[in-house]
């Protein structure tokens, strides 16, 4: 691809200095000139009074800064209805236009705006009827970063009208902008296309480690054994020779204090991992004491149990391969009898993302406790099958996160890839044939 696109660009005959420091040299026929002497039209946003909901609802797209991602905007999450334009509560802005998130976290983040539709203060919209308004979309696009470091600052960045008026833009000619948004429309276009099949090829290895991991901890690993209905939903048939057992007799609740500081080596459950808190980055949150943190021991099994009805994206099982210690607001299953700690892990993890862990929820929030686990079913296979099963599922994880990890930083480069193409033709510094 990036072949193809680079044999139809080239350098133009002369540049000359800008004299704007970010900018750099620019084709000897380009113009900069200040963004108020671009855009007839530059509106910040409006909030309706919250206290009438009659305004909202409705089919008027209203966006918001969650709605913008450096794309197009085709629908906005929340609507308005007629009475909130014919109120002047919120003013429309035309389609084929610029929308740039001004305050906040996101600030920078550029969309073009496809269909006329209303925006909140958080945003200011740029149009013109003299220019090629995505030429300009593609520009700020490739400035977010520029603007972010030259914005004015109080905790965060502020891109507001004052801002953006004084602040320059490059121009070329009105058919060369017409013809570089034609060329980015068309080879961006390919570029997001193979992004998204790459990303579909992540989601179908992720669905294929799912369901190795439930097969194997409710199948095994051997496909003509008899097999025996479980009599539990979820769990479905299961080895005959394998029993099925309630929690308490597979684990039990460890709830050993660090009494006396003991351990050191705090603990936390990020992205269904077990992964030891650097000490530069013990502060906020934390106890004026680690001695009410419980102790943990390598092969224990953790469980976030908090506030399932308001989290139900993230991981919440991990195991530990660390000594140390953990906030006491989590579950310490420490696992009994000689089962292999990896394989009951391996079953409460595959319960964790097919969240069927969320049925044993209870409470106003859907906490969970050991009570709710002590009684859940647990199919056991032999020890020397759980060890067997639990090394076949590392392997094959190992493969599959591999292969996960290279279409990902695949990805990262096809993003690159864009930002560096769009950035190199919106400036001049490459020619579009």
């Amino acid at each position: 691809m990036e072949t193809t696109i680079v044999s139809k660009i080239k350098r133009y005959n002369t540049y000359k200095d800008s004299g704007v420091e970010w900018l750099g040299e620019i084709p000897e026929h380009w113009e900069v000139k200040r963004l108020k002497f671009i855009f007839e039209e530059i509106q910040t946003g409006s909030t309706p009074s919250t206290s009438n909901q009659k305004f909202y609802g409705g089919n008027i797209d209203w966006y918001t800064p969650k709605d913008l991602d450096n794309d197009e905007l085709i629908f906005a999450e929340k609507k308005l209805n007629q009475l909130a334009i014919k109120e002047g509560e919120v003013k429309f802005f035309p389609e084929d236009s610029i929308l740039i998130v001004g305050i906040g976290a996101t600030a920078g983040k550029t969309s073009y705006l496809i269909n006329k539709g209303t925006f909140n203060q958080q945003i200011t919209g740029f149009h013109s009827h003299k220019v090629n308004n995505k030429y300009f979309f593609y520009l700020f696009f490739s400035l977010s970063d520029v603007m972010l470091n030259t914005a004015n600052y109080t905790t965060l960045a502020i891109l507001n009208n004052e801002f953006f008026k004084v602040f320059s833009l490059v121009k070329p000619p009105l058919s060369e902008q017409t013809a570089i948004a034609k060329f980015l429309d068309d080879k961006t276009e390919k570029i997001d296309q193979a992004i998204s099949i790459k990303e579909q090829q992540i989601a179908l290895l992720k669905e294929h480690k799912q369901i190795l991991i439930h097969k194997a901890v409710t199948r095994g690993l051997d496909d003509s054994v008899p097999l025996k209905d479980s009599g539990v939903e979820w769990i479905g048939e299961i080895p005959e020779h394998w029993d099925l057992l309630p929690g308490f007799m597979v684990f039990q609740e460890c709830k050993t204090k660090n009494i006396g500081m003991k351990e050191d080596v705090v603990l936390s459950l990020s992205y269904g991992k077990i992964i030891i808190r650097p000490k530069e980055k013990l502060f906020g949150l934390v106890p004026e004491s680690f001695e009410t943190y419980q102790i943990v021991k390598p092969g224990d099994i953790i469980i976030r149990v908090m506030d399932l009805q308001n989290d139900k994206t993230s991981l919440r099982t991990g195991i530990a391969e660390n000594d140390g210690i953990i906030t006491s607001a989590y579950l310490n299953l420490n696992i009994v009898r000689n089962n292999i700690p990896e394989y009951i892990y391996n079953f409460l993890h595959s319960l964790d993302v097919t969240k069927v862990l969320y049925k044993f929820g209870s409470g106003l929030r859907q906490n969970l406790s050991f009570l709710d686990f002590k009684h859940m079913s647990i199919p056991i296979p032999p020890i020397s099958e759980q060890k067997e099963i639990s090394e076949y599922i590392e392997s094959a994880s190992q493969k599959i996160d591999t292969a996960i990890s290279l279409k990902t930083q695949e990805i990262e480069k096809l993003k690159e890839y864009k930002s560096s193409l769009i950035n190199s033709v919106v400036t001049g510094k490459v020619k579009v044939s």
